[in-house]
């Protein structure tokens, strides 16, 4: 087999309609545009959102202004004073402040520094603040950080998760 003796598979490639060559074309007189009007013209026809003539939708609605980061991380906070009223030498773990309705399972937590904490505590959270890391470090506690896993959904409208997090 030589370059010269490659072609197409039967059917693959068709001729172009030609329109506006008459009536045994199947594309004559108006070309299958119709009859009159602007898109029956030549050159571009009207814009994007263009209604006829009315006010457009785009026109209608407010202006939405600004930046929205899709891939921002809204977490859950809790502070170090919340925490205080806690016995010492308690083990506090995520699955603890889920089942006590503290905090949801749908968002990460962070551990904010506001307020003093002086019981020693094991603290499990996603994230923490500085101030609240040196100030669980200062009562003698210590920190679990916990991976936040985000389970990236599929695109179609059913709730089976994406395929690259199946196992």
């Amino acid at each position: 087999m030589k370059l010269h003796d490659l072609k197409p598979a039967a059917g693959a490639h068709r001729e172009r309609k030609r329109v506006g060559r008459g009536p045994g074309s199947g594309k004559g007189k108006t070309s299958g545009k119709g009859m009159m009007g602007q898109k029956a013209r030549s050159g571009p026809g009207p814009y994007r959102t263009f209604e006829g003539g009315q006010n457009r939708m785009v026109r209608r609605m407010p202006y939405l202004r600004g930046f929205k980061n899709r891939w921002r991380v809204e977490y859950q906070v809790l502070n170090v004073a919340d925490l205080s009223e806690l016995p010492a030498e308690h083990a506090l773990t995520l699955a603890d402040l889920i089942e006590s309705g503290a905090i949801s399972k749908h968002k990460p937590l962070k551990i904010l520094g506001e307020g003093e904490l002086n019981v020693k505590l094991t603290i499990e959270a996603h994230k923490f603040s500085n101030s609240a890391r040196e100030k669980i470090e200062a009562a003698g506690g210590t920190i679990v950080e916990v991976p936040w896993n985000v389970e990236t959904r599929s695109r179609s409208a059913g709730p089976n998760p994406a395929m690259r997090n199946r196992k």
